[in-house]
């Protein structure tokens, strides 16, 4: 798979961000009421009013989504508006479609997951004005399409462990609670590397990890479970980084760069790092779906594309954009040279492949 645009020759492709937990048909009553409604229906396209539901994973993740999509699309169609909710979820999603009342019209989802649900629970999309080609390799997809690549990064905190000579410095160190103590952080769903990680600092090779060694994944987790908080979603893990919570942790560039602009004394350790795609899909029966592809033809745009790089500090998906990153930026960019590690990216394939069984056992270690 090659790379989104300025990305060195270590490349990045492609990876799974979403944990899917099931949800009972006796909640779904009370997700739809917690959902809200998508408003009216208006008409097919863009040219009556229009209501999308745009659900993300919240907080400065989702603020910087509204400021580079959605804002510069409301400026240019002024008679569709958007309802943000958060947080994103595939088993919410399963919930509408087989009710038969999908609330949301443009959801953040895992590439693969969108790709293992093509048709069933996200709609085909038709994107006439988009070519592949200019974009990172299956950055476009079926039923989806990408907003921008990221990196899950192993980061700490530097009032812990202040002297750079005795910090962190592998992924070993991370798992290895009797050289440096300490409570780590990660996030649970896939999409975040919590597979990846644990066999990688168990010296398997990022170019022998597909397919995954599910089993020797957790057994690797098993080795730090009661020292490490498993939190639900980016927006946790950053909280508790920030408040000192967690001493080590593997968060999203996107709220590192967030804790970085709050002044927080983290620092960042550049060994292997993985790589995805986040994706945006429509849940399949959405009133909107006309008005939602043209909304997702415009994020990728270089312009769009380039904004949510530069608030984010992520890869853009589009090959042209050109984004102009700040200093702390700089120093969370996985396709810059402050990334003097190695990059490894998620296999869309794989993980299309194996979604909801991997999820499942994923979910049945987490809980047991």
């Amino acid at each position: 798979m090659s790379s989104p645009a300025n990305m060195p020759s270590r490349a990045i492709m492609s990876r799974s961000r979403t944990t899917a937990a099931a949800v009972s048909f006796a909640m779904v009553g009370v997700l739809l009421a917690a959902c809200g409604s998508s408003g009216d229906a208006g008409s097919s396209g863009t040219g009556g009013p229009e209501k999308l539901t745009y659900v993300s994973y919240g907080g400065s993740g989702q603020d910087a989504q509204i400021e580079a999509f959605q804002k510069p699309y409301t400026a240019a169609h002024p008679n569709v508006t958007f309802v943000n909710s958060s947080p994103a979820d595939v088993a919410q999603v399963k919930a509408q479609v087989l009710a038969g009342a999908v609330q949301w019209d443009v959801v953040s989802v895992a590439p693969a997951a969108a790709k293992q649900n093509c048709g069933t629970l996200f709609e085909k999309l038709s994107l006439p004005n988009l070519k592949p080609a200019d974009f990172t390799d299956k950055g476009i997809g079926e039923c989806y399409v990408g907003n921008f690549a990221n990196a899950t990064i192993f980061g700490y905190n530097a009032d812990k462990y202040p002297d750079p000579s005795k910090a962190p410095q592998t992924l070993k160190d991370f798992f290895d609670t009797a050289k440096f103590p300490g409570k780590r952080g990660v996030i649970t769903n896939l999409q975040n590397g919590i597979l990846e990680y644990p066999l990688l600092a168990d010296g398997v090779a990022p170019d022998k990890l597909y397919p995954l060694d599910v089993d020797r994944a957790l057994k690797k987790w098993d080795t730090i479970r009661k020292d490490t908080l498993f939190a639900p979603n980016v927006g946790a893990l950053q909280q508790a980084a920030g408040s000192n919570q967690v001493d080590m942790f593997l968060l999203a560039d996107s709220r590192m760069i967030a804790l970085l602009n709050d002044k927080k004394n983290v620092k960042m350790v550049w060994d292997t790092t993985v790589v995805s795609v986040n994706a945006l899909a429509v849940p399949l029966g959405s009133k909107h779906k006309a008005a939602a592809e043209d909304f997702l033809q415009s994020v990728v745009q270089p312009g769009p594309s380039a904004k949510i790089s530069e608030l984010l500090a992520t890869p853009p998906i589009n090959r042209a954009a050109q984004p102009n990153l700040s200093a702390n930026g700089k120093l969370v960019a996985a396709n810059g040279p402050a990334n003097t590690g190695k990059t490894v990216v998620q296999d869309i394939d794989w993980y299309a492949d194996n979604f909801d069984k991997v999820t499942t056992r994923l979910t049945n270690w987490l809980v047991g």
